[in-house]
């Protein structure tokens, strides 16, 4: 089984990650990227990362937070 999930996502120096409820931002010199989250996983701004976690221990929200990361 991975764990790939459970590791932060680090940002770059020169993006930005905007995390409003359920949707990401993200915003690079070579273009803007907008995701939505589902409603079973919660993404969080640490320092220098984004940290991607389940807020239910359901097979939907395992299914959806592998593809969430």
């Amino acid at each position: 089984m991975s764990r790939i999930g459970k590791r932060p996502i680090p940002i770059p120096s020169k993006v930005t990650v905007t995390i409003d409820g359920q949707q990401v931002k993200v915003k690079g010199s070579k273009g803007e990227l907008e995701w939505v989250l589902p409603d079973t996983i919660k993404a969080e701004q640490v320092d220098e990362t984004v940290q991607v976690s389940r807020r239910e221990e359901t097979r939907t929200a395992r299914e959806s937070h592998g593809l969430s990361r």
